[in-house]
Parts: C-alpha cells; structure tokens; sequence
C-alpha cells in the first residue's frame, strides 16, 4: 500500500515477465474492483503450474503427438465413448458459462471455468494414455487426440481477453484466422502449423 511504502510498479512486473503473465496473474488472483495482494512467490507457482504445466503442456503434448502419428493433420473423430461424451459436453457448455462471467465483470470466475476445462483436459488424456494406444490401438489413439483437439479452439479463445499476445499464438497452432465463440470444427486432414511452446517456465527462484 501507499502508506506502508510496499508499492509494486507493474510496469517493473511488465518489464520483467510480460503482459501476458501479469494480466492473468492480477485477473485470476483479485477479484475485478477489489483490492488483492501481489506475493512473488504465488505469482511465480501460478503462472509455472497453470500457464506453463496445465495449459502449455497440454497443447504442446497433444500437438506434438498429432504431428508426429498423424501427418500433422486434424484426426478422425471415431465413435464416443462415455469419457469422450463427458469431456466433449464440458467443451460445448464452457463458453457460455464464461461469457456469463465475463458479462458480470467476474473475471476470476470465468478463468476458474476455463481452467476446470483444462484440467479435466489434462485428466482426460492421462485416463486414456495415448502414447500407449500409439502401440496397441493408433486409430483410437488418433480419436483421442482428435477428442482432446476440440477443445483446443474454444480454450484459446476463451483466453484472449486475459492473455492477447499468447492466445493469438495458440489460436495460430489450431487453425483460428478470426477468433469467436462460435467457431466450427476442423475438418479431419486439415494441415496444422508446426507445434510451438507458448508458455515458458520462470526459472528463478521466488523472492
């Protein structure tokens, strides 16, 4: 506070991590017209655990593997199993739920809803192990990534008001030319770009 003398310039924060990282650490942590504190050490586990691990992981992995087992190219959709019904029903109800928040100006809601995707993202594909279905079943293998790839154009979307600069990048990687809420899915064969990291650890230690 001012009066204690423990002011933090963001443009020092700005300077030192970036907008993109700033921006979600302040909208995710404080409640939108609110006070909040900023701890270095919380900012650092958020953006290396959520931005780092659960978002950039889990697009890096699944691109990755798309462009190596399957030519690069949007996989076939095969049919769904209740995991695949489940995870793909949270895709198609989590936008509006994030407009919603986005409307009432609750900024940490809407990113609380977007990363409930992501993490049921990151289970749903640690459930069904495509690395080993590459081995055993690769058509299923292909599904599942398929499954996992619908959700990657609505996620980076959802995440352009909070992160511009990275999300135009993620959207670059999944085939978005005009980001919007109601975007169609890719055709099965539709070349995808090379697979690019976003999210950089921070590799420092905490103040």
């Amino acid at each position: 506070s001012k009066s204690f003398g423990n002011v933090i310039d963001p443009t020092e924060l700005v300077n030192q991590y970036g907008r993109d990282r700033v921006r979600y650490f302040l909208l995710r942590e404080v409640p939108f017209g609110q006070d909040g504190d900023f701890v270095q050490e919380r900012f650092i586990n958020r953006i290396n655990t959520e931005l780092a691990n659960d978002l950039g992981n889990l697009f890096q992995r699944v691109l990755s593997m798309i462009a190596k087992n399957c030519d690069g190219k949007v996989p076939e959709m095969q049919e769904l199993s209740d995991a695949d019904h489940a995870f793909l029903d949270m895709v198609h109800h989590t936008p509006a739920k994030v407009r919603d928040h986005v409307d009432a100006l609750a900024f940490h809601k809407a990113l609380d809803e977007i990363w409930k995707l992501i993490t049921a993202g990151n289970r749903y594909m640690d459930s069904q192990k495509p690395w080993e279905l590459k081995k055993t079943d690769p058509i299923r293998m292909a599904h599942v990534l398929r499954v996992l790839f619908e959700a990657f154009r609505p996620i980076s979307v959802m995440v352009e008001p909070f992160m511009p600069e990275s999300a135009h990048k993620l959207q670059q990687q999944v085939g978005i030319e005009t980001p919007t809420f109601d975007l169609p899915s890719l055709e099965a064969g539709t070349q995808l770009p090379k697979p690019e990291g976003v999210f950089m650890r921070i590799q420092e230690e905490a103040a």
